[in-house]
């Protein structure tokens, strides 16, 4: 079984050789290495040609025009070679038994279950600290879908492996002259379709969240919403058909207050997220009290 592990790219000469030097380490080695650059101007794309025949694993180089991470795995999916497909971010790394750990979980999924579309493992810091904090699960592992993972304590970023022919019928939407969707886009259509993971209960990606990185970088403040509006509105309306209404509503205050920074006239917010005035006034009134039942949901589930 052959695993794709696929970095997108920009601007990352200096962590790079960190990446790689944890892939080297992997005590498992059925894997291949795709790297998309994504227009880097540091001398990436240099370091990536240098590296090619420095592995005991494939490693394979592309480039794209300045697109964005979403349209980076749009076609890192396409190319691969592996079964099963790993993103892990050119400043992060693995853990040495990373592989070897996602091998064995993927071996324990029942041949007949086509509804396990793949596996997962918890991210911790480089000072150990686990990211989002340990689910509740006993036996090890929790079998669900992306769109139940806080029903079972499964908060922050994981380090999830996905079927890639999966991932083929799921691909991101793409926006003209935007450069950014949040994946949840894609694991909360792949849940919607019936799809679930296995979550193991144990660490094998190791990151932090650097400055530059899309978490910090603006990509998901109200400044990123504005600039990629068509991605942003894409996914606060399919949430609202995904989510629970108390689970949509900070998302839905997000997005008011994203309309609010562009001027927006009230009677056009709802055609955006397919919502009509009156439910999006509906929705304003929930507001005030979101945040007390949210509290009680979490105190009832423990």
């Amino acid at each position: 079984m052959l695993i794709t592990i696929f970095t997108p790219v920009y601007n990352r000469k200096k962590l790079l050789p960190r990446l790689l030097t944890s892939l080297k380490a992997q005590r498992a080695k059925n894997f291949e290495w795709i790297l998309i650059d994504d227009e880097s101007t540091d001398g990436s794309w240099e370091y990536m040609e240098s590296i090619q025949d420095s592995t005991e694993f494939p490693v394979r180089i592309f480039r794209q025009s300045h697109g964005g991470k979403h349209r980076a795995i749009n076609k890192a999916v396409d190319l691969a070679k592996g079964e099963y497909f790993f993103i892990v971010d050119s400043d992060d790394c693995l853990r040495p038994d990373a592989i070897e750990k996602v091998n064995s979980w993927l071996d324990d999924v029942p041949i007949e279950s086509n509804k396990i579309v793949g596996v997962s493992g918890l991210r911790e810091s480089f000072t150990g600290k686990i990211w989002g904090g340990y689910p509740q699960c006993t036996g090890g592992y929790i079998t669900c879908s992306n769109l139940e993972r806080y029903k079972y304590g499964l908060l922050g970023d994981k380090a999830e492996v996905y079927r890639t022919a999966v991932l083929r019928e799921h691909k991101f939407p793409e926006f003209a002259g935007e450069n950014f969707v949040t994946e949840a886009v894609c694991w909360d259509a792949i849940a919607a379709d019936g799809y679930v993971l296995r979550w193991y209960n144990e660490p094998i990606y190791v990151a932090d969240y650097l400055e530059g990185g899309l978490t910090k970088s603006g990509s998901n403040s109200l400044a990123g919403h504005r600039e990629n509006f068509q991605g942003y509105c894409y996914y606060v309306k399919q949430s609202h058909v995904f989510y629970s209404q108390i689970r949509f509503m900070p998302l839905f205050w997000s997005y008011h207050l994203t309309c609010n920074s562009m001027g927006m006239p009230m009677a056009e917010r709802g055609k955006h997220i397919g919502m009509s005035l009156p439910s999006y006034l509906f929705y304003l009134l929930l507001i005030p009290f979101a945040g007390a039942y949210i509290k009680m949901e979490r105190l009832l589930r423990g």
